[in-house]
């Protein structure tokens, strides 16, 4: 016996094809959401990965401003001291001036150098100082 197809309805053909159309829809949808949830998992790696960055850069200036004002400072002493050590060898080349004047004998009296009265100027040429990315690492 030769088995019968029923014969399909344009309807029926018209329900199926909505059918696999909602079908691929939903699946379609479903992979745009896996996508977008992938997307925002990675930005919030990523924020948090830029955040950790960003505390690590934040104790490297930290650092190296701490550094800066502790050497500013230091500074600041040996150019206090400075100035008070040539006030004192001018005063001290005074007292051996006066004292030649009054005994009549020839003192060597020793000039200040100009490194003492200009600090800045340093006698010898300027070093270039080398620096590299690992000196701030902790």
């Amino acid at each position: 016996m030769a088995s019968k197809q029923l014969p399909t309805s344009p309807g029926s053909d018209l329900d199926e094809k909505k059918r696999k159309r909602k079908l691929s829809n939903r699946e379609s949808a479903r992979r745009s959401r896996m996508r977008k949830q992938q997307h925002l998992d990675e930005l919030i790696a990523q924020e948090s990965k830029m955040q950790e960055e960003n505390k690590k850069l934040r104790q490297m200036i930290d650092g190296a401003s701490e550094l800066y004002i502790n050497f500013a400072s230091e500074n600041n002493v040996l150019r206090a001291q400075v100035a008070e050590l040539t006030d004192r060898l001018r005063s001290l080349n005074s007292v051996l001036q006066i004292a030649s004047e009054v005994s009549g004998l020839a003192f060597d009296i020793p000039d200040i150098p100009d490194t003492l009265l200009e600090p800045w100027q340093l006698p010898c040429p300027v070093q270039p100082i080398p620096a590299n990315a690992d000196m701030f690492q902790y």
